[in-house]
């Protein structure tokens, strides 16, 4: 899969990788299968995360990271693989940027392998990708997201091979406002930004020509 911007990034995604683009003040973005990928049959999997920014960074200029699967830190464990994409969790820390203290990893877990979840943040969450787990005696299956109290230690059981994700990080610095692909703490930005996608001034993506009309 390509990655296209419209602050000039041009970017392969490899399997494994992570691209962490920061939409700030605003960008535009493609992510496209090559045409000989679209050829032939091709399986895709992966996850696209939105992160809010804190208020000081919302209108900062917009950024693109990319980090090899290669670069991620891995923590190993009985039954336990852990990938780290983002912030810092078992004493490990991940090489993308983000100005928030938060964290998102991928584990996978062997059949009745337990995994710890401290609680060293006060948001923490799991997202069941594959399989199922036990917490706490319940059991939950794919697609369920699970969040978890505050101060409250976290085991995880794996009830069959399971993969799932682990996010979190300290409470961001107020509620936040989404509208199609707009996020923004303040309601009339949103507007603004609405306004600005009709009349055309967002940048372009350099060979792109498709143009999205907003969802109305």
């Amino acid at each position: 899969m390509i990655h296209r911007d419209s602050i000039g990034v041009v970017q392969e995604i490899k399997p494994g990788a992570v691209n962490v683009m920061t939409s700030g003040s605003g960008i535009v973005h493609s992510e496209r299968t090559g045409v000989e990928t679209r050829a032939s049959t091709s399986r895709l999997f992966g996850t696209q995360t939105w992160v809010a920014l804190p208020k000081a960074h919302e209108e900062m200029d917009p950024a693109f990271d990319h980090v090899d699967d290669s670069k991620l830190p891995r923590i190993a464990g009985e039954g336990n693989r852990v990938r780290l994409f983002m912030g810092s969790l078992y004493g490990e820390t991940a090489p993308t940027k983000f100005p928030w203290d938060i964290f998102y990893a991928e584990a996978v877990l062997a059949p009745s392998a337990i995994l710890p979840l401290d609680p060293a943040y006060d948001e923490r969450a799991v997202y069941v990708v594959s399989g199922e787990i036990d917490i706490a005696g319940d059991v939950f299956g794919p697609g369920r997201l699970l969040i978890f109290k505050p101060g409250v230690r976290i085991s995880i059981l794996a009830t069959s091979q399971a993969r799932i994700m682990l996010l979190g990080g300290e409470p961001m610095d107020g509620p936040r406002n989404i509208w199609w692909n707009f996020v923004s703490s303040r309601k009339e930005r949103i507007e603004q930004a609405k306004a600005e996608w009709r009349s055309g001034k967002f940048s372009s993506v350099p060979g792109e020509h498709e143009f999205i009309p907003l969802p109305e």
